[in-house]
């Protein structure tokens, strides 16, 4: 009964259009007076949820992400980019691609990826001629890059969820090559279909424009080798990392590229403020649900239920995956990550499957739900972008959504690739 209620109130609210964090505080609530426990306790839990010292580090990476948008490190991306590899055929969309790995190895957000890479090369590859939907799909599908590429906000939030304790750091490093892989797996498939389009012939514009794209896009990426060498020496903790992140942005963004001033400060600040706040309410919301269900014991009867349908490795992540995907596609991410990570992680640890390796899993997974409707918040932030309705995007997005699946198929069932880099560094 308590369990129907939960479920019951939850999709009822998202049905009438109740916000996601507001939907899972008042579904947990009312399963709480079902099951005659005080209200006070929702609260408790909302409390508990966000008092957690590595959740610090999140508004900080926002911040110091929308920071890098301002003081203009995605053009400087683009340019580099497009200097290297943008005179094949259709070009512009692997160039996209390639300046949203940049970038999201600076920032950390497919949102921000989709925005910021967005409104540079949406406008500019329609310019030259290429149909807005090719536009806005490479670049949504690539913005999903920067989940796996260091740093992420959302794998703080999956070693928080985890409750054991997985090394931010081991994170960081295991998204590194699954993120350059599915990255230049959406190249080929950027190209793939340029070349059945006949989408247009980018020029090379020398080696002088490659070499001064490079040195300008240089202190931008730094911020990354900063971020990650700090804390893999042990100088600096995730968090301090983060503080770290701002710091420098600010600095190279006045002084190095002089292209951010007290105005753009202030307003990146108002805007990280709000985002922060919405990601941190909702993860504390999504902590409230997740004690009702632990209170219910569905992890247990979900481990249990996985448990009677196979115990065989391969079956288990196939079948934790595909729930993934299904929950990914009327849910956003950083609530599923708090909520499924208790349930499906012990799951797949029964298995062998190491927690660090399945946190990649699980970025990649619920990283395809931003592009999937009818949620996709990032898929909607394309659809501003390019002007273009989501249902124009989701006719033509199928070879990328494929190529997203594709990457996940090879991720899961190939953890070397996530890893070996951690165990190289000691892991």
């Amino acid at each position: 009964m308590e369990l129907l209620v939960l479920f019951g109130v939850l999709f009822a609210m998202l049905v009438i259009g109740v916000p996601v964090a507001f939907s899972l505080l008042a579904a947990a609530l009312a399963c709480f007076l079902a099951m005659d426990i005080p209200p006070i306790v929702a609260v408790q839990r909302v409390a508990a949820g966000i008092s957690v010292f590595t959740l610090m580090a999140i508004p900080f990476f926002i911040f110091a992400g929308d920071l890098m948008y301002r003081a203009g490190i995605a053009d400087r991306l683009v340019r580099v980019a497009d200097a290297a590899i943008g005179r094949v055929r259709g070009g512009l969309g692997i160039v996209d691609v390639g300046a949203s790995m940049m970038f999201g190895a600076v920032s950390g957000s497919a949102i921000a990826s989709a925005s910021a890479i967005g409104s540079t090369m949406v406008p500019l590859m329609k310019e030259k001629g290429y149909p807005a939907d090719y536009a806005v799909n490479v670049t949504v599908t690539a913005a999903i890059v920067g989940l796996l590429i260091p740093p992420s906000h959302n794998m703080i939030i999956y070693s928080a969820a985890s409750g054991i304790g997985v090394s931010i750091g081991d994170l960081f490093l295991a998204g590194v090559i699954p993120g350059m892989l599915t990255g230049l797996m959406l190249m080929l498939v950027a190209w793939l279909v340029a070349k059945r389009g006949k989408l247009p012939l980018g020029r090379f514009p020398g080696w002088r424009e490659f070499i001064l794209a490079s040195a300008y896009a240089i202190p931008g990426l730094m911020t990354a080798v900063i971020i990650m060498g700090g804390i893999l020496s042990g100088f600096f903790t995730p968090t301090e990392s983060s503080a770290i992140a701002v710091i420098y942005t600010m600095l190279i963004g006045t002084f190095v590229y002089r292209s951010l001033g007290w105005k753009g400060m202030w307003e990146a600040a108002g805007k990280s403020v709000r985002t922060a706040a919405m990601v941190l309410f909702i993860i504390a919301a999504a902590t409230a649900f997740g004690f009702a269900l632990a209170l219910l014991e569905v992890p247990a009867a979900m481990g249990a239920l996985i448990g009677v349908m196979t115990d065989n490795p391969i079956l288990t992540l196939l079948i934790i995956n595909l729930m993934l995907l299904a929950l990914g596609t009327f849910m956003d991410m950083a609530p599923l990550i708090v909520i499924t990570t208790p349930i499906f992680l012990p799951v797949a640890m029964d298995v062998g499957v190491d927690p660090v390796h399945f946190g990649i899993i699980m970025m990649l997974n619920l990283g395809i739900g931003l592009v999937t409707p009818p949620v996709g918040s990032v898929l909607f932030v394309g659809s501003a972008v390019g002007k273009i309705p989501v249902t124009a995007l989701v006719k033509t997005i199928w070879p990328f959504y494929l190529t997203l699946i594709a990457a996940l198929v090879v991720i899961t069932f190939v953890p070397a690739l996530s890893l070996w880099l951690p165990g190289a560094f000691g892991g």
